[in-house]
């Protein structure tokens, strides 16, 4: 049985808030302890709150109040702690978010009965070396992208998978996704959308200069490097859209399944592909 659950929602979003208050009142209906993050617990202005690092560890369970960006951003601070959560789209598009806020209640009472089931979704680790040193590390949902600048020349990163060279591509950036990200901007880039039980990473060029330079899918228990061959361009490193950092030349990038997993609850009257049908409008004319 559930006993604790914590509570996130998409910043600066009344909305998000509205919902929020309601949900924490109607789980403590049900002798819940509701943890709530700091940011949330102000703006509902009735309760105290926790650090947002710090309730996975105290939680059985976490409900995500906003759209994917959201999800994402908690399944980073939930890392190695891998407790379930449970994502209601409060947005327009929601691959990961695929609850609705009219079945809310209905899917969360089954939830605190223990009766769901999740879909393990494989995380990237990603470090960054400069001068042999590494000098930044990230645990990743979707996707890690080396993007140039808006003025920089086209970038030259040379990829080995393993101990084995597999080029150097010439292209405006890459993009290293999960499965769970193969819909995010590895779909924009003309990557292929990739079922998200599966075990494996896609490396996609962003408008290579080569046309015969294409996405690739490689094993999830490959290791893949990445090593900067520029110069003076400006060149950037994000993770999951949301954190990164500015890369230098001869600085390597380092990807790898992460030891730990994000556990999403799944819907109990919608399945993955049911999911692309609505969201990418399959079918319609």
């Amino acid at each position: 049985m559930i006993k604790s659950v914590g509570v996130y929602a998409k910043r600066n979003n009344s909305a998000a808030a509205d919902v929020a208050k309601r949900l924490c009142a109607w789980l403590e209906m049900r002798d819940c302890k509701v943890l709530v993050e700091d940011e949330l617990a102000a703006a509902l202005g009735d309760r105290s709150g926790l650090p947002r690092a710090d309730i996975p560890a105290r939680a059985d369970v976490i409900v995500v109040l906003g759209g994917d960006g959201t999800l994402i951003s908690v399944a980073r601070q939930v890392g190695r702690h891998e407790v379930p959560i449970l994502g209601v789209n409060l947005g327009s598009l929601g691959f990961l978010t695929e609850i609705t806020i009219d079945k809310l209640y209905v899917e969360l009472d089954r939830v605190l009965r223990g009766d769901f089931t999740v879909s393990n979704r494989i995380m990237i680790d990603a470090a960054i070396e400069r001068d042999g040193e590494q000098i930044a590390d990230y645990q990743v949902l979707n996707d890690v992208v080396i993007n140039k600048g808006a003025l920089a020349r086209i970038v030259d990163m040379e990829v080995w998978v393993d101990e084995h060279y597999l080029t150097t591509f010439k292209a405006d950036g890459m993009i290293v996704s999960s499965p769970t990200g193969s819909t995010a901007y590895n779909l924009a880039a003309g990557g292929p959308i990739v079922s998200p039980g599966l075990h494996c990473l896609v490396i996609t060029p962003i408008c290579a200069h080569t046309l015969t330079n294409r996405p690739i899918i490689v094993s999830d228990q490959s290791h893949i490097r990445i090593t900067m061959r520029i110069d003076k361009e400006r060149v950037f490193f994000t993770a999951d859209g949301q954190v990164g950092m500015a890369l230098q030349a001869q600085d390597v990038v380092t990807i790898s399944k992460a030891q730990m997993c994000t556990r999403l609850i799944k819907s109990a009257d919608k399945e993955y592909f049911e999911v692309l049908r609505t969201k990418l409008r399959w079918g319609e004319r």
